[in-house]
């Protein structure tokens, strides 16, 4: 029963994604900031015409107390909204107003539903259909202004829509059905367009979120490309502290041509996926890490960070020992690391990249070096025969 219900209310207000959420809910909260403005000052002009059409037959709580009540909540609301909230800016801002406006929009609708259903109760036979239609009119505009929050959008339809058409459907006049019908229909057809306007709105942002990701990630093993490690680059060196060094380490694979030729590309390819994620996993949460192109890797450690620049290639290589399972085959991954520090090794991105380079293909000529001599002796203690 509580799963049948919880899926209905998901199928009713489904959840915005994660990815985006952040991003709807700003501007969900802007949209809803500058169109209340108008809503509420509406409204409150409004009043007026409310308290002379007011049911004489009911009493002066309901004639005079629930309008002027209305009118104070709208004015409370349009003042509240006429300096800025913030909510253009940031996302637990933009949630919490969001959450003021449901309940203060609820509260509102509250007032008229009460308003209206008390003064068609107390009104001749020949005026009883002006309440429908106004709280109509009201409702309506407000569940249109509220269509980016579908929560706030179905509570007003409850609470403002639902009572007085049950009260029409039960008047037993032909003419009060009609009018129920009319605004059962309305009412339905609205709730569609929002429902649609949302699903429109959240797939053309989870779109962009799709667009930014390929412009700022490498396709193949999901780590950020050159740019991203620019940006971050440029943002340490630009807080200009020297007393904050931070790490820049190239990482470059040695014999992963080898590997390609031997088992195939499909597997070099799931190889640097696997490299990706245990660099990433070392380099931990004060840190990111970069695919250059290719074999190569670049790391970027924030002042933060735990591992020193004297510890980088050892503890990055580390790493990288275990022997990587792809496809049944067992891949032994070996590799060459430069690291340097900002400000010892460069005072701006490109002599940094350079000195982390300079000392790569000083690591890896060294590696190639000592191998070629541990072949050599290989050779002199097993020479060939004839």
């Amino acid at each position: 029963m509580h799963s049948t219900i919880r899926q209905f209310l998901l199928k009713l207000i489904p959840p915005v994604p994660d990815a985006v959420s952040d991003e709807f809910a700003i501007l969900s909260a802007t949209r809803l900031q500058k169109q209340s403005r108008a809503l509420f000052l509406a409204m409150f002009l409004t009043i007026p015409f409310v308290l002379y059409a007011s049911s004489s037959g009911a009493d002066p709580w309901i004639r005079y107390g629930l309008p002027l009540a209305m009118g104070a909540c709208c004015l409370i609301g349009y003042c509240s909204l006429i300096k800025d909230r913030n909510a253009s800016k940031n996302p637990r801002r933009a949630r919490r107003f969001i959450g003021e406006a449901t309940f203060f929009s609820a509260t509102i609708c509250v007032l008229v539903s009460v308003w209206c259903v008390l003064s068609w109760a107390h009104a001749p036979a020949e005026l009883r259909l002006f309440y429908p239609f106004t709280l109509a009119m009201g409702s309506l505009t407000t569940i249109y202004t509220l269509a980016t929050i579908r929560l706030a959008a179905l509570l007003n339809i409850m609470i403002g829509i639902v009572p007085i058409t049950i009260l029409l459907i039960l008047s037993g006049e032909p003419l009060s059905w009609s009018a129920a019908a009319s605004l059962m229909m309305v009412t339905t057809f609205l709730y569609r367009l929002i429902t649609q306007q949302n699903d429109q709105f959240i797939n053309l942002l989870m779109l962009q979120h799709e667009m930014r990701k390929l412009a700022h990630t490498d396709p193949l093993t999901g780590l950020f490309n050159r740019r991203v490690l620019a940006e971050n680059l440029d943002q340490q060196i630009a807080a200009d502290d020297p007393r904050r060094e931070f790490t820049v380490a190239l990482v470059d694979l040695d014999g992963f041509k080898p590997i390609n030729d031997q088992f195939g590309h499909a597997v070099g390819d799931q190889l640097l996926v696997e490299v990706a994620e245990r660099l990433k996993l070392a380099c931990g949460k004060n840190g990111i890490v970069a695919r250059m192109g290719g074999d190569e890797f670049a790391i970027l450690l924030s002042p933060e960070s735990t591992i020193s620049s004297v510890a980088c290639a050892d503890h990055m290589l580390a790493a990288l020992v275990p022997p990587c399972i792809v496809e049944n085959h067992i891949i032994r991954v070996r590799a060459s690391i430069g690291v340097a520090t900002w400000p010892r090794d460069g005072s701006d991105a490109e002599t940094l990249l350079e000195a982390a380079d300079t000392q790569l293909y000083a690591v890896k000529n060294y590696s190639a070096a000592n191998t070629d001599q541990a072949s050599k002796q290989i050779v002199k203690l097993h020479p060939k025969t004839a």
